[in-house]
Formats: structure tokens, C-alpha cells, sequence
């Protein structure tokens, strides 16, 4: 098991019901960015919902809240908590709500989610015509105020935008490479390419979707993918820059129904796999009767240094240049 695990982006339920508690489940000295909205939430959904995760971490002793990145060595021992946007719908159209969220935990935010907003086009639109002129004020915005610009979800011209707009590493957070598995939401070699030419880290994600192995059983089949996806990242882009985003979903019942319930932000293309599984972090870190992503690297040659990098080391990197004290 490695000794550090950044995760880039995992979900708990889009519910005020929902615990921190729950991500308990990873081990102490990790690093994990929560979404706290996605293109149904309003400003205020969003707001609700990191407020929430703040009160409960700051009464539970395993957890400790990130603000600038130095808290995150310092939070040995804890979980070190910070947030995302998985759209930039929940700004409302205020530019200005990037330092509010900012100020309460928020460190990455995608532009889009899947289909056309405000900000540019989804991964999911036909017509790709990539960031808007506000698109491309939020990118000069992220940046200025210290949060990551994230491509995930976005289409592939609103990706490149963002690695030619940002003057500091961009990330994909949670997306997987289209060369190995053609799905929608993951993304071309050249997008990967301009990202790591900004300094940036793309974070390979566990969901079956993505990686071609969907079916409930398919648990070690999924990680062995998850490592095939690192495995080809580090030959295009090198190995600092890949990292981890699993994606991971705490209620995955509540995700398919959140699926369901928003058949506008998805597609049939997108869903026609069935029910989304997902890996969890047992099954990441070996310890669910499943060889863990750790193992499978070494085996395919990764040495103790690169994992590290993929572990941890390579979003941490990044996130020591972007982010502000």
C-alpha cells in the first residue's frame, strides 16, 4: 500500500444526509478533494453542502481542513480534507464566487459538465465549439485567485483552450485516455499533451464506464485497467504527470439515481453500459481481497519512486504551485 494517496476527486451523496464520516474508509495521511456540486447545484446548493462538510470535519478529529498546501504535511496521522466543482454553474455567473469558495475549501473547478454552459462546451456536445469569452475570464479567474482549471467533463476543444488560456499546471482531475477505451468522457492524446505542457497532472479514474469493465464483477479487472490507464499516460506524457482521481462514489445507488433523475446532463451514449461501478478505495489500495493499484504497477515495472509520483507526489507537486498561501 502506498505510503501517501492524493485523491483528486471522489463524491460523497448531493444530500445534506450525507457524512464526511464515510471517507474514513481511505487511510489517514491521505489527501481527498470532495465535490460539493456539479451542474445541478445552485450557488446555494453548493454553499450548503461545503459548509456542512466543513462543520463535520471540524468536530471529527480524523479529518483536518486544507487551506493552503503546507497544512497537508502537517495534517500527518489525519485525513487532509479539501473540495471541487465539478461545474462552474454553481458560480451563478459570478465570477467573483470563485474567492468565495476558495475561502471555504474549494481547490479545483471544471468548467463544464458534460454539455454546454456559460462557461464552453461538454464533453458530451456535438458542436464543439470550446470555451466562451467567459470561459475563458474563469480560466484567467482560477488562476489568479489559486484554484486548479480542471478539463474534466469538458469537450476536447474546451480542454485545449484551457492548457493554451492558464499561465500554470492545469489538471484533468478524474478522466481516462480515449486510446485505450473510445468513451465520450475520456480524452485525446493531444488534450493530455497540452495539459502536461502546462506543468499539469491528469488523474486516472476507477469508474467501469470508463475503463471498459462495467459488469458488478469485474472489481480486479477494473484496477488492472486503472493500471493500464497509468501505464499508458506515462509513455505519452511521462510519468509527472499522471496521478490519481478515482472518481470514487460513496453511495453509488444514489449516484445511478442522480443519473436517472437528471437524464439532461448525461446522454445514451454516455450511460449504455448500465449502472455505474465504481473502484472503491479498498480495492485501490489492496486491501479488498483484489490486487491493489500499488501491486499491479510494481509488476509492470513502476519503481517505488514513480509510484509515489502517481500516488501522491505529482498532484501535490502542482498543487504547491497553484495554489496560494
Amino acid at each position: 500500500m502506498p505510503a501517501f494517496l492524493w485523491e483528486q476527486h471522489c463524491c460523497l451523496p448531493m444530500s445534506l444526509s450525507a457524512r464526511i464520516a464515510d471517507l474514513a474508509r481511505y487511510p489517514a495521511g491521505s489527501y481527498l478533494s470532495v465535490n460539493v456540486g456539479y451542474a445541478p447545484q445552485t450557488t446555494a446548493d453548493a454553499l450548503s453542502m461545503v459548509r456542512l462538510f466543513r462543520a463535520e470535519a471540524l468536530v471529527d478529529d480524523r479529518f483536518r481542513l486544507v487551506r493552503r498546501h503546507s497544512d497537508i504535511a502537517e495534517s500527518a496521522g489525519a485525513l487532509a480534507l479539501a473540495f471541487d466543482l465539478e461545474d462552474s454553474g454553481p458560480l451563478g455567473g459570478n465570477l467573483d464566487n470563485v474567492a468565495m469558495f476558495y475561502e471555504l475549501g474549494v481547490r479545483s473547478l471544471a468548467a463544464t459538465y458534460n454539455h454546454a454552459n456559460a462557461a464552453g462546451c461538454g464533453c458530451l456536445d456535438t458542436d464543439d465549439t470550446g470555451l466562451t469569452g467567459y470561459g475563458r475570464d474563469l480560466v484567467r479567474t482560477l488562476n489568479d485567485v489559486g484554484m486548479f482549471v480542471d478539463g474534466s467533463h469538458c469537450s476536447r476543444h474546451s480542454g485545449l483552450d484551457m492548457a493554451e488560456l492558464t499561465t500554470v499546471p492545469m489538471i484533468y482531475s478524474h478522466s481516462n485516455f480515449a486510446a485505450l477505451w473510445p468513451h465520450p468522457r475520456n480524452i485525446t492524446d493531444e488534450q493530455a499533451l497540452a495539459c502536461a505542457r502546462t506543468g499539469g497532472v491528469i488523474g486516472i479514474n476507477g469508474v467501469g464506464i470508463f475503463l471498459g469493465h462495467n459488469a458488478e464483477s469485474d472489481r480486479a479487472a477494473r484496477v488492472a485497467a486503472m493500471a493500464r490507464h497509468i501505464e499508458y499516460g506515462a509513455d505519452l506524457v511521462g510519468i509527472d504527470h499522471i496521478g490519481i482521481g478515482s472518481d470514487y462514489s460513496f453511495d453509488a445507488d444514489d449516484f445511478n439515481a442522480e443519473i436517472r433523475a437528471n437524464p439532461q446532463n448525461f446522454s445514451e451514449d454516455y450511460t449504455r453500459f448500465g449502472p455505474l461501478q465504481w473502484v472503491p478505495p479498498e480495492d485501490l489500495l489492496g486491501t479488498g481481497g483484489v490486487p491493489g493499484l500499488d501491486e499491479l504497477l510494481a509488476e509492470r515495472g513502476f519503481d517505488a519512486a514513480d509510484r509515489a509520483k502517481v500516488f501522491g507526489g505529482n498532484f501535490s507537486r502542482v498543487a504547491a504551485r497553484v495554489w496560494r498561501d
